[in-house]
């Protein structure tokens, strides 16, 4: 399945945090932020970051799984080589998950993250099409 979030694809160290970071490009969305740098090791790796101040802990954790989603659903179409982090404003955390996962395709799209045979932004991308 190319729609998997595997762990292998995810930033776990607090060091690969601290690199992006400290060192990463930003683009900011009206509701997501993306920090991204290239990968030391040619992978594509991606962390996902609400700080505490944004709300209380059940909003914070929404506003992770949906980001997750979001990512969930890109990262097929996502160039190799990079470490990328995504952000949530804090005016977007009460927003549906489809608003944000909008959001963090134009984004990634304007940074030139996405390769050239993405279809575009789609929620149902998932399912086999448009609904």
């Amino acid at each position: 399945m190319p729609f998997r979030y595997p762990r292998q694809d995810r930033l776990r160290k607090g060091w690969q945090f601290d690199l992006v970071f400290r060192t990463g490009r930003r683009e900011n969305g009206a509701l997501v932020r993306l920090l991204f740098v290239p990968s030391p090791d040619g992978k594509t790796r991606f962390g996902v970051a609400v700080g505490k101040q944004q709300g209380s802990s059940p909003v914070r954790s929404r506003g992770k799984r949906v980001l997750r989603e979001s990512l969930r659903r890109l990262r097929p179409w996502v160039r190799e080589g990079f470490c990328i982090i995504c952000m949530l404003r804090n005016t977007s955390l009460r927003r549906n998950a489809r608003d944000i996962y909008e959001d963090l395709a134009k984004v990634a799209a304007r940074a030139g993250l996405m390769e050239a045979g993405w279809p575009g932004v789609d929620w149902n991308i998932d399912r086999g099409g448009s609904a």
